[in-house]
């Protein structure tokens, strides 16, 4: 057979739509279509968002529809891609992803920028109702629990280098702020300006060198904090926590904080908003029991938790002299006392050994598989509203490995590679068999020879009474 070479070939002028090439469709997107379809979600947000646009098109075109927007943020989450350009790439290329997004080929797939201003048309409370609108589905196939759940935090890495940070009251970068502190001891004349090797050579001599949040904020993004990242790296970061059920391991709460805020402060408040998402989920679940590590110990803590009727298991960590109650209230003491009952039953450890593996499992699947990890919006409002969603496609990713046993693309393919390899050991393991008897034959037949002999050789001999 000759080898095809690639040539510049003429393009068609006209081309018939029978012979337009077309997608069987990605099975897991087709069962994800058909679950949304089943629960008229595109129905129920166009309602939704009708608001928020013009009611009579007076000039341009119609923007595009709320449900493909969603669907996008979506696929950002199944496949892995952190940014909208990301998001906006792959789907123009990819058939499959098209006939999810119900988009012909004839027809645009949006663009990053079209993504962002429908981001910024869209208030925040749709984003938070979308995802209510996904626990309600849980709901109505009857795999929401929620009585009990697990809570943690971990880091979100902001849209903001460490070298865009200024000062709060002077307004200085720190390069300016180094320089300022070099004329000050002398070390340049008033009027001299140094070279960045200079200002380096100092900054790395100089003592007590602290960068603090209450002095310096990032000039890019002021709403994000100096954190240190879950690797030790210092960066400007958010701090997401997660509120999981763990029975189903739906994420049931996903809030965004600041990075700075200690997680004594958000515990109370993410099972608030855990619980308002289940009341607008339709469910008649009521949170009672709530596992975190020993970071949300704290006396009012506790107590705020016991008066809102949730009965936590929160480890007391190890301190040097015991507790004092004399200047706090009574029922710290009695809220502290009763968690450390609770922490020293069987069924404390076991709560916190589900609450590491499933909280964690959470994060892992939606900010390092799932792309949510690195931000590139700016904001505490900008960034809850794509990580909500991104929360939201994990809880349909349960739902649908609950119900049809694949909850994410890529694990499809994996399945199918599994099984073949499942065939293809069944199909050796015959041929072994096979060969093993084979060859095991010959020791067969003279088995069969042998054993009557030794049998025979046993035999008691009788005495001839000589």
């Amino acid at each position: 057979m000759a080898m095809g070479k690639r040539r510049q070939k003429q393009k068609a002028l006209f081309v018939m739509t029978e012979g337009l090439a077309r997608s069987p469709g990605h099975p897991f997107y087709r069962k994800l279509n058909e679950l949304l379809a089943e629960a008229n979600f595109d129905r129920w947000i166009e309602r939704r968002c009708q608001q928020y646009y013009e009611q009579e098109e007076t000039r341009g075109q119609r923007s595009i529809p709320p449900g493909v927007y969603f669907r996008m943020l979506l696929v950002g989450y199944f496949e892995g891609i952190d940014s909208q350009r990301g998001i906006a790439w792959r789907c123009a290329d990819s058939l499959s992803l098209r006939q999810f997004l119900g988009l012909g080929l004839d027809e645009k797939t949006p663009d990053h920028s079209t993504l962002t201003n429908t981001r910024k048309r869209l208030p925040a409370e749709v984003f938070s109702e979308v995802f209510q609108f996904v626990l309600q589905i849980a709901s109505q196939k009857k795999l929401l629990a929620g009585k009990t759940v697990g809570v943690d935090s971990t880091t979100l890495e902001a849209n903001a280098a460490m070298k865009s940070i200024v000062r709060r009251d002077t307004g200085e970068d720190w390069n300016a702020y180094v320089t300022r502190l070099m004329r000050e001891d002398g070390t340049i004349e008033a009027d001299e300006q140094p070279t960045d090797e200079d200002i380096r050579r100092y900054d790395k001599k100089r003592k007590n060198k602290r960068v603090s949040n209450d002095e310096w904020q990032s000039k890019s993004d002021p709403e994000s904090r100096i954190t240190k990242l879950k690797d030790g790296r210092t960066h400007l970061a958010y701090k997401a926590e997660h509120v999981v059920d763990l029975k189903s391991e739906l994420v049931v709460a996903a809030e965004v904080y600041s990075g700075n805020q200690p997680d004594t402060d958000t515990i109370a408040d993410s099972l608030l908003q855990a619980q308002v998402n289940l009341n607008e989920a339709e469910s008649d679940v009521q949170i009672e029991e709530a596992a975190a590590d020993k970071g949300y110990h704290a006396a009012r803590t506790l107590e705020l938790c016991q008066w809102m009727g949730v009965r936590t298991y929160v480890p007391e960590p190890r301190r040097a002299h015991c507790s004092r109650w004399t200047d706090k209230p009574e029922e710290h003491q009695k809220a502290v006392l009763a968690n450390r009952r609770r922490t020293k039953r069987a069924k404390s450890k076991r709560l916190q050994r589900l609450r590491s593996e499933r909280v964690e499992r959470s994060f892992a699947h939606v900010c390092d598989s799932g792309g949510a990890r690195r931000s590139w919006l700016r904001g505490i409002e900008n960034v809850s509203k794509r990580y909500l969603i991104a929360v939201a496609a994990h809880n349909l990713g349960r739902i649908l490995r609950m119900l049809f046993g694949i909850g994410k693309p890529k694990a499809l393919q994996g399945l199918l590679a599994l099984a073949a390899l499942v065939q293809l050991l069944s199909r050796l393991r015959k041929d072994v068999a096979t060969r093993v008897a084979q060859r095991l034959r010959p020791f067969a037949q003279a088995k069969a020879i042998v054993t009557p002999l030794i049998v025979a050789s046993r035999k008691p001999v009788r005495s001839t009474g000589c």
